[in-house]
């Protein structure tokens, strides 16, 4: 019988709960320090421990996955702690979804989810190779200096203003000079942000939109509280840490726009990089007040925004199945229906 395993952060509560709703045995591997969460909550039959996350290429860990039949559902901090070599390349364990799809996400590099967008046909920011080529409005992305796997977002007005605050965090330790090369510099787009969260089902052949959420970020989230006045006397640094989710609807009429957008990404996937996208991802965008989606960031596997609906699943997703699921839920249906089709080779990598 098939066992569904996942690393312990991220959205792995959503995964073990629809797991468990779905009649799954399951496994997490949880990091010493970071697993008390995995205790407390009665969702997880078999806890793995260890000291770093990378040890889960490890023979003991991989033994013991393949003796549980172990399907392993990757999350954002499989791909950033384990890394995408040793996910393609040593890690015999059957994957949920399209393992070589997972370093898509980046934005710099021979692999970066602009190119795939551009296929796609698909609205996103203008980009620019050098803060020498900025010409207006531009959002920066950049790691932190000390916590790598976090990006050290920034605004600028235009190329000085870019130059001025980039060396001003530099000073301050929150990013690194030598990373702006390697940076991700795009136009500023203002909008409406909204993550929507999809599912591309291989079992049923659709494409499915279960739910949006917004993204709650520190210190972004306690700064825009404050009256401007009070802002610009504090003068403090804006950071857009992601620290949670809340729940979100979109204008229906708008909802024509995000098929169309789902539809061309799952198409585009498919073309380069087979077998395409294959369960739950996320394009988050900003709509325009000419109503135009500008797609900003994607998410090739579960987001972590669908944690909103952790419990009492996506709004949307109840048009399809006759009661709201959750995404982890979703899988766990899609895992369950290939098993019983003998399709479990088509939902895995």
């Amino acid at each position: 019988m098939v066992t569904i395993a996942v690393l312990a952060s991220h959205s792995a509560l959503d995964v073990l709960d629809g797991a468990k709703d779905e009649g799954f045995s399951t496994i997490a591997v949880a990091k010493k320090g970071r697993d008390l969460p995995y205790r407390e909550f009665p969702v997880v039959d078999k806890l793995i421990i260890v000291d770093d996350f990378k040890e889960l290429i490890s023979e003991r860990i991989i033994n013991e996955l393949k003796s549980s039949e172990a399907v392993f559902i990757p999350n954002r901090s499989f791909a950033v702690y384990v890394g995408y070599d040793n996910i393609e390349d040593k890690f015999p364990v059957p994957v949920f979804g399209n393992r070589r799809l997972l370093r898509w996400e980046e934005r710099t590099g021979p692999y970066n989810y602009y190119k795939l967008l551009d296929h796609a046909g698909i609205r996103r920011p203008r980009t620019f190779s050098s803060i020498d080529e900025v010409d207006g409005p531009v959002m920066i992305k950049l790691p932190e200096a000390v916590r790598r796997v976090e990006r050290g977002f920034f605004i600028a007005r235009d190329r000085d203003d870019a130059l001025r605050k980039v060396k001003e965090l530099a000073d301050r330790g929150i990013v690194r000079l030598s990373d702006l090369e390697n940076a991700s510099i795009e136009e500023l787009v203002i909008g409406a942000h909204f993550n929507a969260n999809y599912f591309y089902s291989k079992v049923r052949g659709r494409l499915e939109m279960h739910s949006f959420d917004r993204r709650i970020q520190s210190n972004l989230d306690g700064i825009y509280r404050i009256p401007a006045q009070d802002q610009l006397g504090l003068n403090v640094d804006v950071r857009y840490i992601e620290v949670g989710h809340e729940p979100a609807t979109i204008r229906e009429s708008l909802l024509e726009k995000v098929f169309e957008i789902g539809y061309r990404f799952v198409k585009a996937t498919e073309e380069m990089v087979p077998p395409g996208v294959i369960g739950p991802f996320t394009l988050q965008f900003m709509v325009t007040p000419e109503l135009d989606l500008v797609v900003y960031d994607v998410a090739p596997r579960i987001g972590g925004g669908t944690n909103a609906y952790l419990g009492i699943g996506g709004q949307y997703s109840k048009l399809y199945f006759g009661k709201p699921i959750s995404t982890g839920r979703r899988i766990a249906i899609e895992v369950k229906e290939a098993v019983a089709n003998n399709m479990l080779d088509k939902v895995t990598t």
